[in-house]
């Protein structure tokens, strides 16, 4: 128990430093504001005192105005606080969720491509947006809320132990009962509330992987499927957050239970001595209002424990992301380097146990153009996510310019190639952006970028031109439209060395030639290295390298290569028969 405490406190306390602390004088402010509001209670009830003994019992109908004045006063001040204090609490709790999702998604930007793999978009959704807006009302409800019904709770215990301290002791004799339900119901909640935010990833999951596949559920006729699959997943959350409800409720319920015992001791021992005389009518009512106006911040506080730990159970999965740290770590070269030589050396690596690179070595000489064949599975995109760092060997070296990876910035590393891969990566945004990529624009070297990529054989004719919107995943383009806003992304980078994965293997036969004559004016001039299956388009290669089973079985030119009839001239024979 003790130890999930502290680490709630922990939590707690850490959000505090990451994301409270810049707004602590607007929060102090909200303080004083809260405390003005809760006192105005305690004052309320204690204002009747007068209000009877004087006016109802004495007959001093003078009293009526001010006691009626001070009254009326108590409801203005609390009203205006409550506004106040309101909109004080509510930009803070604004400001922390934005902070803390836009933190998230920063960061978790700049883990490996393995995080990526064992979290879904859905899930990494719900923790960016479901997480941060579960925690974003916590402090909110409990600086405004929870200050202020300890606050009112103290003036009105403070009201009532000065009427009558026994008379409270009577009205209190139950809370012990309180103690350990509390414990569990928190315990509860707390276990309930991890399982549910898992839930939630899955539903969000689903969502995206069924948006985003559509054409496939449709053509496969998967609705009911699909259906049936995301309805057994809100049925969990469901579930849970019904008994999550139930037993959250248990307290608040508790609370009525002990007050209502409470009523019992305090009329059984304060209605004897007002009858007797011993004590006045006044004295009663205020007592009485202090204690009844007390139960409603009592049952609030109670239902607290369910706020509180759903709260602890988000920031636990919010921070359990903030703390993974990236595995590929920048180097302290901030230079370019001094040519676009690449070289691999005996490089080896593998996924999930099984090798994917053995021991692979070529050379990428820099101002030409090598392409890399081979069978599917050979290893060859992953030449490409090594070279950009994406992921790092397990053993062996590759440089860029004699200098090996790791020691270049990772900014500085990637900021050397242009990527133009089969899937072009289009945002829901226009062409222009999906082209900028939040780079600065310059009229002209967009203009150029259009033209040479043939991007502007399309949108000169579209009534938005640039300012067309792509679509999800650029769904309002053709495939060959995607790849040449691709390549038109390459030209305006205008990196010394282009990477070109499958650039032209789904297109049609027109818009392959469109797309290659792009491709081929790109790479003149630079270090280009080519993965193709379509052996016909890497014919006028400087060097082709035949990568089979993760290493170089074969180098050479399209000519030599086919003299030797070795791995190469079969791959030839295999597309295109004898020739």
């Amino acid at each position: 128990m003790a130890d999930r405490l502290n680490r709630t406190a922990n939590l707690f306390a850490r959000m505090w430093r990451d994301y409270l602390h810049p707004y602590w004088a607007r929060i102090l402010l909200a303080l004083v504001f809260l405390i003005v509001e809760g006192s105005t209670l305690g004052l309320l009830s204690w204002m009747l005192k007068p209000l009877f003994d004087r006016v109802f019992v004495g007959g001093d109908t003078d009293a009526i105005w001010w006691v009626g004045g001070v009254i009326f006063s108590l409801f203005l001040i609390r009203a205006s606080t409550f506004v106040i204090n309101r909109s004080l609490m509510t930009s803070v709790s604004l400001a922390v969720s934005t902070s803390m999702q836009t933190d998230l998604l920063r960061h978790i930007m700049t883990l490996d491509s393995s995080f990526f793999q064992e979290n879904p978009p859905g899930a990494l959704i719900e923790r960016v947006q479901g997480d941060s807006i579960a925690v974003q009302g916590v402090w909110s409800t409990f600086i405004s809320g929870a200050g202020r019904d300890m606050v009112s709770l103290l003036s009105l215990f403070g009201v009532a132990v000065a009427v009558d301290p026994w008379w409270t002791m009577a009205a209190l004799v139950g809370a012990p009962l309180l103690i350990l339900p509390t414990v569990l119901v928190q315990r509860y909640i707390r276990r309930k509330m991890r399982q549910n935010r898992v839930n939630a990833s899955q539903r969000a999951t689903r969502l995206d992987e069924v948006l985003h596949g559509i054409n496939a559920v449709k053509l496969n006729r998967m609705e009911d499927y699909q259906a049936d699959r995301f309805s057994q997943i809100v049925s969990r959350i469901r579930k849970a957050e019904i008994k999550m409800s139930g037993i959250g409720a248990t307290v608040p319920a508790l609370v009525d239970v002990v007050t209502g015992l409470g009523f019992i001791g305090v009329l059984a021992l304060g209605g004897a001595e007002v009858t007797r005389g011993e004590r006045t009518v006044g004295d009663f009512m205020s007592f009485f209002t202090a204690m009844a106006l007390a139960f409603q911040p009592l049952r609030r506080l109670g239902n607290l424990t369910g706020t509180w730990q759903i709260a602890a159970a988000s920031l636990e999965r919010i921070y359990s992301v903030l703390d993974m740290q990236p595995g590929i770590a920048c180097g302290p070269r901030r230079e370019p380097p001094p040519d676009t030589t690449i070289r691999f050396h005996d490089v080896r690596l593998a996924y999930s146990g099984h090798p994917v690179l053995n021991g692979l070595s070529f050379t990428a000489e820099s101002g030409q153009t090598t392409a890399l064949v081979g069978p599917s599975g050979a290893g060859k995109s992953t030449v490409f996510n090594l070279l950009t760092r994406l992921i790092d060997p397990e053993a062996g070296e590759i440089t860029l310019g004699g200098v090996p990876l790791r020691e270049f910035d990772l900014g500085v590393l990637r900021d050397q190639f242009s990527t133009v891969s089969q899937e072009a990566a289009l945002f829901d945004e226009t062409l222009r952006e999906n082209i900028l990529l939040g780079h600065p624009q310059d009229d002209k070297a967009l203009r150029r970028a259009t033209v040479a990529a043939h991007v502007a054989d399309f949108t000169d004719n579209l009534p938005l031109g640039l300012d067309t919107p792509a679509g999800p995943r650029g769904s309002a383009l053709s495939g060959g439209q995607r790849q040449r806003v691709a390549i038109a992304r390459a030209v305006l980078r205008d990196a010394p060395i282009l990477l070109l994965d499958e650039a032209t293997s789904a297109l049609d036969a027109q818009s392959e030639r469109l797309v290659q004559q792009a491709l081929d004016e790109l790479s003149a001039g630079r270090t280009t290295l080519v993965i193709a299956h379509r052996l016909s388009t890497v014919r006028q290669a400087d060097k082709i390298v035949v990568i089979e089973a993760g290493r170089v079985v074969e180098e050479g030119n399209h000519d030599q290569l086919m003299a030797k009839g070795g791995a190469y001239a079969a791959l030839v024979r295999l597309q295109f028969g004898d020739q």
